[in-house]
């Protein structure tokens, strides 16, 4: 019994996954009178390789740039409200299928449930898979979040600089991992 359950083991797939290793997320808000930009390196995901489905998350206080240090501090307590909402995700999968063996670039749609400021929403984000080589992948996407539909308001003091929708981009280099 124990050899059969040994030989069910062994003849079950591996999993095999990509794991981001580095990572660059921006957001811009242009409005007429400001146009505010940060970015982090701390995008944190996974991809399992044979299903496609996939994990992201970043920390919201990880942001840098803006205009001030005291825009900072507004962006993770008046809106982002960061110890409340320390973090947004993306779960889903890849709706195409890709052949993770042939290297190319690969349009993609990510389907999944995107959490931001404790709202999820199902979000379908075009983006793009380079496949470099069987060890290491790329994506890239460029997207639009709208703040409104997340729960959080423009005071309309700041109308006319913070812009409701906000306009995201990412790229990010995985490596492949066993498990």
């Amino acid at each position: 019994m124990k050899s059969l359950l040994f030989l069910f083991l062994y003849l079950l797939p591996s999993r095999e996954y990509y794991k981001i290793q580095v990572s660059n997320v921006r957001f811009t808000s242009s409005q007429t009178q400001e146009t505010i930009r940060a970015y982090s390196k701390s995008l944190k995901g996974i991809i399992d390789k044979n299903t496609g489905h996939f994990r992201f998350s970043i920390a919201m206080n990880t942001f840098d740039g803006f205009n001030s240090p005291l825009q900072r501090e507004h962006y993770n307590e008046n809106y982002i409200e960061s110890n409340r909402y320390p973090e947004a995700q993306f779960i889903g999968r890849v709706i195409e299928q890709i052949d993770w063996s042939k290297p190319g670039t690969y349009a993609i749609r990510a389907k999944g449930d995107f959490i931001l400021h404790g709202q999820k929403k199902n979000l379908i984000i075009p983006s793009q898979i380079q496949v470099h080589s069987e060890q290491e992948i790329r994506i890239k996407s460029q997207f639009k979040i709208s703040l409104s539909e997340f729960g959080i308001k423009i005071p309309r003091i700041v109308h006319k600089k913070l812009a409701e929708m906000i306009d995201v981009s990412l790229d990010c280099r995985l490596i492949k991992t066993d498990s």
